[in-house]
């Protein structure tokens, strides 16, 4: 089972970029999407039939504003929309949908550049989403969280780290909460079977970062220890266009 997730940075604009020949390409099973920013009357039309995928939406209240979406061809038994706090609820940035042996959460996380509150928003979000991940482990479910972070955790993982280490992206307090994830018993796909530097999944749409390789790695698929035997690949698909990120995955067993 291939599984692909891709911040669009906009689901109309990089529809005239490619995005159906990516699907085309690479046949996820399963796609998550974050930055949709669109509303339901907006979807375009090549989307609500293509290729078999139940198609599963959050639009945020804001329009033209965050959203995801989750296209897969094995219908989820179930899909819920929030992480058990209704201050996270409005902004579109949360799916999950459970399998027969796992639970995928499609995340679009904060960003929190914009001022203080923002930063402890997206603080108090990457605290409930552990809360809420970890009470469904205990009850024996497997994990799988994909999306944009909207945080690089370490320093191998953005060109710059000493010149960004007080911006929100790669601040301390944002990078011990990935510490936390990670000393729960989750696991960072990629380095899993990937240890080398440069390689990233976002680059600024300013001079010429993506063609000089100036980036982030910002979106990830974590699983939880207890699943990682089930992950055969991880990946970042760098050469795909049409967004200033590029898709990141898995395959599975």
């Amino acid at each position: 089972m291939r599984i692909i997730s891709f911040n669009v940075n906009g689901l109309r604009a990089i529809m005239n970029k490619g995005f159906i020949d990516f699907i085309n390409k690479y046949k996820p099973d399963i796609l998550g999407l974050q930055e949709t920013k669109l509303q339901a009357n907006q979807v375009p039309s090549e989307i609500n039939n293509i290729n078999n995928y139940y198609l599963y939406w959050n639009f945020a209240e804001r329009k033209g504003y965050s959203g995801t979406a989750l296209f897969s061809l094995t219908e989820p038994e179930k899909v819920t929309y929030d992480i058990g706090d209704a201050r996270f609820n409005g902004e579109g940035r949360i799916i999950q949908a459970e399998y027969a042996n796992f639970v995928l959460f499609n995340i679009y996380f904060p960003n929190g550049q914009s001022n203080s509150e923002r930063l402890q928003y997206k603080l108090d979000f990457y605290d409930q989403f552990l809360i809420h991940i970890e009470t469904l482990r205990s009850k024996g479910k497997n994990i799988l969280i994909m999306g944009d972070f909207n945080t690089a955790h370490k320093e191998i993982d953005l060109s710059h780290p000493k010149e960004n280490s007080k911006f929100s992206g790669f601040l301390p307090v944002e990078r011990e909460w990935i510490d936390k994830l990670v000393d729960k018993g989750y696991i960072d796909t990629f380095r899993k079977f990937d240890q080398q530097p440069k390689k990233y999944t976002w680059w600024t749409y300013r001079l010429k970062a993506r063609e000089k390789n100036i980036g982030w790695r910002i979106d990830y698929c974590f699983v939880n220890k207890e699943f990682i035997s089930e992950i055969k690949e991880a990946f970042i698909l760098n050469d795909v266009m049409g967004s200033d990120h590029c898709p990141v995955g898995v395959e599975i067993y």
